[in-house]
């Protein structure tokens, strides 16, 4: 007998989202005391961080909360996707990512699924963005969604993608932002075969042309040995070689790529190109990140931390005036964010300071969506650009 009897899968369906009922109870709870009461009031609602790695993070998930709330009488004030927000060890002040004016009994269910589309999507874009800067220019393959649910895997695809990196594998991840796939092979290929020079050359006979021919050379023998087998069999067909090698096995994982260069090279092959991955973070990418062509990164970005934003309200209004309101340990106050060269400002003042940026730009307003959404490759591109200014800054938030 089935568990369940409306759906296959333990997974919310979008309708279910979209109503709330993603919620956690106590919230639906208040809904029905503050509506038996008769209260709503009308409050700003900011969506922000206190703490995150490095003090930096990107933003995602933006999307998802326009096209959750559009038809709501909502006001929604949002930074841009795949911006940088900055935020602080030695201050009290933060950063609002999104700001929300709405009666609150309207809004309540849906502080759950907002934090979730935001939480999840920057935590893995602000580590997939951490990665980026620390392979320079190497090329980037997202190889992690085997080890995420699978519904979340066009998401997991966006967020690497949007923060940097250069090609995703998951293919329904891939269609959905009308990409190509990419990938090598898995170990299990040779496996089958139990022949290396077998399972290389059924690649190259198979796959189309538009498949780089990337030789997997960790299987049965030595990396070093299988990389000479590699080129033998498939001479100036082979595109690169990739090494997977498992931390048991790699000893000085550098010195090992180093003699496959070596090997590679003395016999004509310096331009067959070097991936690799398996268990990569970003520190280990900074050391092997002047020999290797490439990266597949899995499991460290797929399954990064999520960012701990958290939803409060900070202003309520009462008879046409603003009433500043917030519980302990939050700022009250609607906040405005301006930036000059990631010298960020909050203040509660609605006009920037001369030569600054505002960062929250209007999302939604009176229920109607107003901005223009990117395509994937606008704000990869955007991204990348806020990465390059980011890396020379001196980030500094401060509050007026």
């Amino acid at each position: 007998m089935r568990d369940l009897h409306d759906r296959l899968f333990w997974i919310a369906k979008e309708d279910e989202v979209k109503n709330g009922l993603t919620t956690d109870v106590y919230f639906q709870y208040t809904k029905k005391i503050l509506e038996n009461e008769r209260i709503n009031p009308k409050v700003t609602i900011e969506v922000f961080a206190r703490k995150v790695d490095n003090n930096w993070g990107i933003v995602l998930g933006i999307y998802e909360v326009a096209k959750l709330l559009e038809g709501f009488d909502v006001n929604v004030y949002a930074m841009e996707e795949g911006e940088i927000f900055l935020t602080s060890d030695r201050s009290s002040i933060y950063e609002p990512i999104i700001s929300i004016e709405a009666n609150y009994a309207d809004i309540s269910i849906f502080e759950n699924p907002i934090l979730g589309f935001l939480c999840f999507a920057s935590g893995i874009a602000s580590k997939a963005a951490r990665v980026r800067i620390a392979a320079n220019d190497k090329i980037l393959l997202s190889f992690g969604t085997r080890r995420s649910h699978p519904f979340l895997a066009p998401l997991i695809e966006r967020s690497c993608y949007i923060a940097g990196f250069d090609y995703v594998s998951n293919t329904l991840g891939a269609k959905l932002m009308g990409k190509e796939a990419v990938g090598t092979m898995p170990h299990a290929l040779i496996l089958s075969f139990n022949d290396q020079v077998k399972a290389w050359k059924a690649f190259d006979k198979y796959m189309p042309e538009s498949v780089k021919r990337i030789a997997l050379i960790d299987t049965l023998y030595d990396e070093k040995i299988e990389a000479i087998m590699a080129y033998d069999a498939l001479k100036d067909r082979l595109y690169g070689v990739r090494l997977d090698t498992p931390s048991s096995r790699r000893g000085n994982w550098r010195k090992i790529i180093e003699e496959v260069r070596w090997e590679l090279s003395i016999r004509g092959a310096k331009d067959v190109k070097i991936f690799v991955s398996g268990g990569l973070d970003e520190d280990e990418i900074r050391n092997l990140v002047d020999i290797v062509d490439g990266f597949g990164v899995g499991t460290s970005v797929s399954s990064a931390k999520s960012i701990d934003f958290s939803f409060k309200i900070v202003e309520v209004q009462e008879d046409g005036r603003r009433v500043f309101r917030s519980k302990r340990g939050d700022l009250s106050g609607k906040k405005y964010v301006y930036r000059k060269d990631f010298h960020d400002i909050v203040t509660i003042r609605n006009d920037a300071p001369e030569g600054y940026e505002p960062l929250l730009k209007p999302l939604i307003e009176d229920g109607k969506i107003v901005r223009r959404f990117k395509n994937v490759d606008e704000l990869r591109n955007d991204t990348l650009k806020r990465l390059e200014r980011f890396k020379v800054s001196e980030p500094k938030l401060t509050w007026i």
